[in-house]
């Protein structure tokens, strides 16, 4: 199910809008746009949760990663 919302424009835009509308599927175009931006700023919130759950992590030990590589090549 959709839902209509409105959009106040100056006049101006419309009015080119207007004359290069048989060019342009304006509900479609603004559409896409909407979309678009939603997915970015969900993209945006999740990586800004993501750096707040890293920060509270504690800090490894100087060579832990080094170790893991090591005993993951050594289990394979």
């Amino acid at each position: 199910m959709s839902v209509v919302i409105s959009v106040r424009v100056p006049r101006r835009l419309r009015e080119e809008m207007r004359r290069l509308g048989g060019d342009v599927n304006w509900s479609e175009e603004i559409r896409r746009f909407l979309e678009e931006r939603v997915r970015e700023l969900r993209r945006k919130r999740v990586l800004e949760e993501a750096r707040r759950v890293i920060e509270r992590l504690p800090e490894a030990l100087r060579g832990t990663a080094a170790g893991y590589v090591r005993e993951d090549r050594d289990s394979g």
